[in-house]
């Protein structure tokens, strides 16, 4: 991306910043030494990865690159040996380096919760805390999937990523790059801080950029665009990072394990729709001849949903024009007015692929969806996981789900109550706050500010040596 003329004035003092005493540069891993292929989705070009590719050089509509893994995948690529945790299925994930004790999802079958909604033959995908049934998630959502796929995805001197938050991936990049001394800039509108309570303070590595006022996350969105153009830092990507995929696709690759087949139908809450693309591209690599894709039912939250009406009323590109109701939703982390619906390789795509739909629901059924759920299985879930067991359940009143159909249900957060009482927590710094002007000059006067800050930080640093 192109620098933004109206911060070419500070980035000679920022390029000279340091991490870690050190200079951020391109990894030591050799080209051909990563077990897997980076394969556009649009031409086929493929790619030696470098651990930060995103997009595709040729000249073609906008599509994403996927993974193809070296040898035969036909189970779910787990270790013998190891833990049940998420790099068991390191074989399936674009990683050169793993983490120990990473947790991964539970998935078990929930009989009680299935007859409440009318299914005979409904499993959970649990993504949080839960210890009776061993969920360990860190930061309590499926994001943690993604924030140490991508991670370990990473050069071993990475630039400085850039990631933008409604809070639920924040927190889960924040835990994990502080974990493992990785820098990266977060940036997040104001209602996410309540998601940012961790253990210990964050690394020094770890900023924190809050968006005060009106922001939302796709105010924040647009400053990360911007912000990742500032000398020695990059995008993480979001959908298009295939770490982010692969990982939130270990979903699939556990229930698969757990169902020893793949599921008939699997649900889920969607924003971008990147958990759902994931887990279809998980269980492409997974399928036995002549078996059926999972049919992907994409959960929004009304009265934001652009996917739901980009799917059911034009079949194009998300309009914008409802984005004044943003801030209405109670699964605020839904709220994204730039999916990847048109992208080859994205949200429309892998519906049509897969059969699917995406439908709707409200706030209110979505919060006796999060009742119902603690009610029958004793733990607390996250808006987006309501939304989407809310929206189950209605698919299976109508019968677009039948009673016998094998249904994998993806909570993708819950517990965070459940250990917010269980374990001490720290509510974390920002490293600057930003008064929101609106969404005409918030951007710009966001990255103005960000600039100044990492300028005045690298003139310290200078006179300090």
């Amino acid at each position: 991306m192109r620098r933004p003329p109206f911060l070419n004035r500070r980035v000679q003092l920022i390029s000279e910043t340091r991490h870690c005493g050190r200079q951020a540069k391109m990894s030591g891993v050799g080209p051909g030494t990563r077990h897997y292929t980076v394969v556009c989705s649009s031409c086929g070009n493929r790619y030696e990865d470098d651990g930060l590719l995103l997009d595709c050089s040729r000249r073609h509509e906008p599509a994403f690159l996927r993974t193809e893994y070296n040898g035969d995948h036909e189970t779910t690529g787990t270790r013998v040996g190891e833990n049940s945790g998420l790099f068991r299925h390191a074989s399936l994930l674009p990683v050169v380096r793993t983490f120990p004790d990473v947790p991964g999802p539970v998935v078990h079958r929930a009989e009680r919760l299935g007859r409440r909604i009318g299914l005979d033959r409904l499993w959970v995908a649990f993504n949080g805390y839960w210890p009776e049934r061993g969920a360990a998630l860190p930061t309590c959502t499926f994001k943690d999937l993604e924030a140490y796929t991508v991670l370990g995805r990473l050069p071993a001197e990475p630039p400085v990523l850039v990631i933008p938050s409604a809070g639920n991936t924040a927190a889960a990049f924040a835990w994990a790059a502080t974990c493992h001394r990785v820098p990266c800039l977060l940036v997040v509108p104001a209602p996410a801080l309540e998601r940012m309570r961790f253990p210990a303070p964050l690394d020094p590595r770890v900023r924190l950029v809050v968006l005060d006022g009106t922001a939302t996350y796709s105010d924040a969105i647009a400053c990360a665009d911007l912000l990742s153009a500032l000398p020695g830092h990059h995008a993480e990507g979001g959908a298009r990072n295939v770490g982010r995929r692969d990982g939130l696709g270990t979903v699939m690759l556990a229930a698969a394990d757990a169902l020893g087949r793949l599921p008939e139908t699997y649900v889920q809450a969607v924003g971008s729709g990147t958990g759902a693309i994931g887990a279809h591209e998980a269980a492409r690599r997974l399928r036995a001849d002549g078996e059926a894709l999972p049919r992907l039912l994409m959960c929004q939250n009304a009265p934001f949903a652009p996917l739901y009406d980009a799917w059911r009323c034009t079949g194009a590109t998300p309009a914008h024009r409802d984005s004044d109701r943003e801030l209405e939703p109670l699964a605020r982390e839904l709220t994204n007015r730039r999916p990847p619906f048109t992208v080859r390789g994205g949200v429309r795509d892998v519906l049509t692929e897969s059969g699917g739909d995406v439908l709707c629901t409200d706030n209110v059924t979505a919060l006796a969806a999060m009742a119902l759920f603690e009610e029958i299985e004793g733990i607390d879930i996250e808006p987006g996981a309501g939304v989407a067991l809310a929206a189950l359940a209605e698919a299976a009143r109508t019968g677009r789900v039948r009673r016998d159909e094998l249904v994998l249900l993806n909570i993708t957060g819950g517990g965070r109550a459940r250990q917010a009482r269980d374990l001490p927590l720290i509510s974390a710094e920002p490293w600057l706050r930003v008064p929101w002007p609106g969404r005409d000059e918030g951007p710009r006067h966001a990255a103005e500010l960000v600039a100044r800050q990492l300028t005045d930080l690298t003139a310290v640093t200078e006179a300090a040596r």
